[in-house]
C-alpha cells in the first residue's frame, strides 16, 4: 500500500513521533493506522527499557490553578538533558499533564500516566518520568496561588485562608498571594511554623549552641540560647522569615499589615515548593 504524506502527518499529529519514524511504522503496518500506533508504542517501550538506568535530573516543574483558585496542582516531569527540557514538544506535553494533574491525588499520577510517558519516550528518545505531583482543594474559605520560577526550575503552591469570600478578588490580596509565592521560591522555608520543626532537630541545633557557649556565665546562657533558637526558627520557618523584598519585616507581620489593608484576616494554610531534581 502506498504511504501518503497525509497519512504520515495524521500519525505524526496523533503521536508526536518524527515523520520518518511514522512513515516507517506505516510501511511496516501496511498503512494500518492503529497498527502503526501500536508499533510506535512498542518502540517507545523498548526505548524506555533501554534508557531505564539513565539519570533524569533535568525537566520542567509546572503548576495549574483553576480560575476560581479553589483547586491547584503541580508536577515535576524529568528528562535526561536540558536540550529536551527546552524542546517545544516536551513543554507542550508537560503543559497538558499539568491540567490533568487535577484528576490525580498527590503522588498517585505517575502510575496512572505510564502509557503516556512511554509513548512520549518514543518521540523524545530519552528517559522521561513524572517524579512527583501534588493536588490541593481549598479547605474552608480561601484561595490557592502558584508561581513557577526560572523557566520551570522551581515551583510553588501556597494556600491562603480568609473570612470574607470576596477577599479572593481583592487586588491587594492577589498581590499578597503573589508575593508570598515569590518568597517561598526565593527563601525556600523548610517548615510553615516552629510547631512543625522536629524536636530532635531543635535539640541538635541547641547542642551546637551550647558547645559555642561553653565558658559563658551560667546566668546568661539560657537567654543567649533562647535568642539563638529563635534566630534558627526565623531562618527555616515560613511565617517567621524576613520577607524577601523587605527582610526586616517578618512574613507574619507582612501578612498582618496586608490583612488590615484588605479588611479581612488572611492566614497561610500550607505551602509546597518543588526544586528540579532535589
Amino acid at each position: 500500500m502506498a504511504i501518503t504524506a497525509s497519512m504520515v502527518k495524521e500519525l505524526r499529529d496523533a503521536t508526536s513521533v518524527g515523520m520518518m519514524d511514522c512513515k516507517k511504522a506505516l510501511q511496516e503496518a501496511n498503512g494500518d493506522f492503529d497498527a502503526a500506533v501500536k508499533i510506535l508504542r512498542e518502540r517507545g517501550a523498548a526505548v524506555a527499557a533501554k534508557r531505564a538506568s539513565k539519570e533524569a535530573n533535568e525537566g520542567i516543574i509546572d503548576a495549574f490553578v483553576t480560575d476560581d483558585a479553589q483547586s491547584g496542582a503541580m508536577i515535576e516531569v524529568n528528562c535526561e538533558t536540558d536540550f529536551v527540557a527546552r524542546n517545544e514538544d516536551f513543554q507542550a506535553f508537560v503543559a497538558k499533564l499539568k491540567t490533568d494533574a487535577l484528576n490525580h491525588e498527590t503522588d498517585t499520577m505517575a502510575e496512572a500516566i505510564t502509557d503516556q510517558i512511554t509513548e512520549k519516550i518514543s518521540s523524545v528518545g530519552e528517559k522521561l518520568q513524572l517524579r512527583r505531583n501534588v493536588k490541593w482543594v481549598v479547605e474552608g474559605t480561601g484561595a490557592i496561588a502558584s508561581y513557577i520560577h526560572m523557566g520551570g526550575k522551581v515551583g510553588v503552591l501556597v494556600e491562603l485562608g480568609f473570612e470574607k469570600a470576596d477577599t479572593a478578588n481583592n487586588p491587594i490580596f492577589k498581590e499578597l498571594a503573589k508575593n508570598l509565592t515569590l518568597h517561598v521560591a526565593a527563601a525556600a522555608p523548610q517548615y510553615l511554623t516552629r510547631d512543625e520543626v522536629p524536636a530532635e532537630l531543635i535539640e541538635a541545633e541547641q547542642d551546637i549552641f551550647r558547645t559555642q557557649l561553653e565558658g559563658k556565665p551560667e546566668n546568661i546562657i539560657d537567654n543567649i540560647l533562647k535568642g539563638k533558637t529563635n534566630k534558627f526558627f526565623s531562618q527555616i520557618c515560613f511565617i517567621e522569615q524576613g520577607f524577601v523584598k523587605e527582610d526586616k519585616v517578618s512574613i507574619t507581620d507582612f501578612v498582618a499589615e496586608k490583612s488590615k489593608e484588605i479588611g479581612d484576616t488572611v492566614s497561610i494554610k500550607r505551602y509546597t515548593r518543588y526544586q528540579l531534581g532535589v
